[in-house]
């Protein structure tokens, strides 16, 4: 009787636990490409790219500040026209910089249409996207330009990131920006880990992330990018424009890199209230809408990306982390309960103890150069498992295609994120059909998330 158990026990935790065991080992032998001793690329082959909503503000102009320290050939700076005089009074006050510098707008905040307005105007090879609430190391560029000069087949390059540490955070504050702060460890500990077993980065994050610029100027691109659809054609995409860049990378035979090295190490912000959780709930909704799109619509992954799609795309499938705690601990008890009770007892302790170190085991970085967060452990692991609960609400609710934690980002924006009429996908058709080779099948038929 305890056979069967047995078996879907080792099933269980070895589904669960070896890309853990082995995206340790890759993580830690991981190394970022090197600078050449004589790079060809140098920062005057680089236009950055900064979307901005308010267009104003002491984090965008530490953003500019720290981006123009690396010299790069220029910043591109795209607001909406609403913050313009706003944009123009903040770089009149930064004289030093101005120069290096153009202001475009859009009429509507859009953030893909913000960034297709300066990409036909960068003049460069290689173009990078920053947010307007990031910090660079002066080392940066040089180590963002390495796998672009090492092989030509490198398309798109992501760097790691860190949390701006709040100075003084109140107490809830404090236990916001520890969770936030684990989040991008998390992040940089798969993408180093999976990029060093099969080249695959889960997102190419578009806080700081460099592409050669021809392909973001080809027009199959531009259009794809800005009318990029989700659930049947029903709903036009603003956000996951970083996961749809990833794809594209992907899909057209492009290879990505993350340079994980202190000197490319990239300081950002997230919302340190309950904010977080519509942070939480939409980076969610972007998973399961992107993920389902690489494993059922595209495909490209499966043998590109194998041990990528084992290791990242299918925990979107996976079940929450309380229930599959749960489950583990219940076979493991039904597999060894009719052995001696010696046996029995140390395999549920042994089962424990394994559960409770894998909880925070990938995340021993944050911990060495914060060890007073580790009193915090408790806060994570049950954030852990209410994450689960965001999981499946963002699953139920993927007809939500709005920022949701951004103010503004999503107002009054007739092209973007809208219900589309029949008629509108009518018209759309004759492009659709014409950019999809006959012999490549969507799932499902019309695809979760089709090219207008």
């Amino acid at each position: 009787m305890a056979f069967p158990f047995m078996r879907s026990f080792i099933f269980l935790f070895l589904y669960r636990y070896a890309r853990l065991i082995v995206n340790l080992w890759s993580f830690y032998t991981f190394k970022p490409i090197p600078i050449p001793e004589n790079p060809k690329l140098t920062g005057q082959d680089v236009t950055v790219i900064v979307p901005s909503l308010e267009g104003d503000g002491d984090e965008l102009v530490e953003t500019i500040r720290t981006i123009l320290d690396n010299e790069p050939f220029e910043l591109l700076l795209v607001t909406i026209t609403a913050n313009r005089v706003k944009a123009e009074k903040m770089l009149e006050r930064m004289p030093a910089y101005n120069s290096r510098i153009r202001l475009f707008t859009i009429t509507h905040p859009n953030k893909r249409r913000q960034m297709t307005r300066a990409i036909p105007e960068v003049r460069t090879k290689i173009t990078i996207f920053a947010d307007d609430d990031v910090s660079w190391p002066r080392t940066a560029l040089p180590w963002i330009l390495a796998p672009f000069d090492t092989d030509e087949r490198y398309g798109g390059v992501v760097t790691c990131q860190r949390l701006r540490r709040a100075v003084n955070p109140t107490f809830s504050e404090r236990i916001w920006n520890f969770l936030g702060a684990l989040y991008l460890e998390r992040r940089n500990f798969d993408c180093a880990a999976t990029t060093h077993m099969d080249g695959g980065v889960p997102c190419l994050s578009g806080r700081t992330v460099a592409y050669r610029t021809t392909i973001l100027q080809a027009e199959p691109f531009t259009e794809a990018f800005t009318n990029e659809e989700w659930w049947f054609g029903k709903y036009q995409l603003n956000a996951d424009d970083d996961n749809f860049i990833t794809r594209w990378m992907v899909s057209h035979g492009w290879e990505t890199y993350i340079q994980y090295h202190p000197e490319v190490e990239v300081q950002t912000t997230l919302e340190n209230n309950s904010k977080f959780l519509k942070q939480c709930a939409r980076w969610s909704r972007s998973n399961w809408r992107s993920n389902l799109t690489s494993m059922f619509s595209e495909r490209d992954i499966w043998y590109r990306q194998p041990w990528s799609t084992y290791a990242v795309h299918l925990t979107t499938l996976s079940p929450p982390a309380l229930l599959g705690d749960l489950l583990l601990i219940y076979l493991c008890h039904k597999a060894t309960e009719t052995l001696d009770g010696d046996v029995h007892g140390f395999a549920m302790r042994a089962l424990g103890l394994w559960m409770f170190v894998s909880k925070f085991i990938k995340l021993m970085g944050h911990y060495r150069r914060y060890p007073a967060d580790f009193l915090l452990l408790p806060v994570s692991i049950l954030f852990g498992y209410f994450h689960g609960a965001i999981k499946i609400y963002a699953v139920v609710t993927l007809n939500v295609t709005a920022w949701g934690s951004r103010e503004g980002a999503d107002a009054n924006d007739a092209e973007r994120m809208r219900k589309r009429s029949d008629t509108e996908r009518q018209k759309k058709q004759p492009r659709l059909s014409s950019m999809y080779p006959l012999n490549k099948v969507a799932w499902p038929p019309s695809g979760f998330a089709s090219i207008a």
